[in-house]
């Protein structure tokens, strides 16, 4: 089996949908335009996809102050420092500078509802 989607119930989808596309380049692949105002956004290879939606009668989870070893989304970078820069500029916020474990090069940030998000440069390819 392939995985389709991973679905994250945020506060505000829709602002968190555009931020996506312009900062990390995903693509909306279907949307709704009623509650619960669902995105799935697709990475640039159309490999992942994941779903964000705004469901007023489910738990909101508290991202702001979740560890981020709990729950990360973790995004492939050719060049982790300048991502870093970029995003922070855009309002996101920055949880674990640039480091380095072994061949790859890490940095943990928070988008701007506070979503864990982890840039990587790996020196060995996993996929």
């Amino acid at each position: 089996m392939k995985i389709e989607h991973t679905a994250f119930n945020v506060e505000e989808p829709v602002l968190m949908a555009k931020w996506y596309v312009e900062h990390l380049g995903l693509k909306i692949k279907r949307r709704t335009v009623d509650a619960p105002y669902a995105h799935f956004l697709a990475d640039d290879g159309d490999a992942v996809m994941m779903e964000i939606y705004g469901n007023k009668n489910a738990p909101l989870p508290d991202y702001r102050n979740m560890n981020p070893a709990e729950l990360h989304v973790a995004f492939t970078s050719t060049n982790v420092a300048a991502d870093v820069k970029r995003l922070h500029n855009a309002g996101a916020t920055i949880v674990a500078d640039v480091h380095q474990l072994g061949d790859d090069i890490f940095a943990m940030l928070r988008d701007p509802w506070g979503l864990p998000l982890q840039l990587v440069t790996r020196g060995t390819r996993m996929i």
